[in-house]
């Protein structure tokens, strides 16, 4: 009998094309070592060029995927993607709260190609109920312009911008910072208001990074299942996305995916 490992839950959309959502969530988690479980909120019709079609799905299904996997297997660590409206960020909230688990919370306002994943109406849920559950929160920079109105045009702005998603409740911010024109490092910047983490990896020259953020956010949720502290958890996430994208690979015609994998092949 082997032991069980960390029970990690993404609760998030599809992606059929396999690079990001749930699908770029699960190969993650199975990378780093811990069991990983899903609640699907919606379905995409996306491949390399885009998304073609989002299908939300109802706030009883959600719930009811949701109350299946905590009340009989139960979880270790929470991650939110992809939830799409007002009506599905309040229901998740709602069991966020309820949950005894660190929660890492990726705010997914658009996709890679710029398609809108989250409807206008949603953010001032997902600023007043869905923050203050995080443990950590995972904005990239049109995020933050999207939940705060500050852009980040420098390094010394990311400053600002974490102050501000603070404002509103998670316990930790990690600001990447990988959009910004910084030369030959992606930085990025974790902080609770009073920790500062600035981290720095080597920036990749490879257009296929389709599922970065998703990947990220699951790999700093799979650290915490395993009892890392955050900066720790979030280390050791940076460092394998850095892996990830610079294995990245063409796919389709379009971006192509991180590769989960690519540790697990070195």
């Amino acid at each position: 009998m082997t032991t069980r490992p960390p029970l990690v839950l993404t609760v998030a959309g599809s992606d059929s094309g396999g690079g990001a959502g749930i699908q770029a969530d699960l190969k993650a988690m199975l990378a780093l070592g811990v069991h990983g479980m899903s609640v699907l909120t919606a379905v995409t019709a996306q491949n390399s060029r885009g998304v073609h079609g989002v299908w939300e799905l109802p706030e009883e299904a959600v719930r009811a995927q949701y109350r299946a996997v905590v009340d009989d297997i139960g979880v270790h660590a929470v991650k939110t993607g992809m939830l799409a409206t007002a009506p599905l960020v309040e229901t998740v909230a709602d069991l966020l709260a309820g949950t005894d688990a660190p929660v890492v919370v990726d705010p997914v306002g658009v996709s890679k190609h710029g398609d809108p994943l989250l409807a206008a109406s949603a953010l001032e849920s997902v600023r007043k109920r869905l923050l203050p559950t995080a443990t950590v929160a995972t904005p990239n920079l049109d995020e933050v312009t999207q939940l705060t109105g500050v852009r980040v045009e420098r390094e010394a702005d990311m400053r600002t911008a974490a102050e501000a998603v603070l404002a509103y409740g998670p316990r930790w911010v990690l600001i990447k910072g990988g959009h910004l024109p910084t030369g030959a490092e992606a930085v990025d910047l974790l902080t609770d208001g009073t920790e500062e983490h600035w981290l720095r990896a080597p920036r990749h020259d490879n257009r296929h990074t389709h599922g970065t953020g998703c990947t990220l956010a699951s790999a700093v949720a799979a650290g915490l299942a395993r009892g890392l502290a955050v900066p720790e958890a979030v280390r050791e996430a940076k460092a394998y996305v850095t892996g990830a994208i610079a294995a990245g690979f063409a796919l389709g015609e379009g971006i192509g995916p991180v590769d989960h994998g690519w540790a697990l092949r070195r």
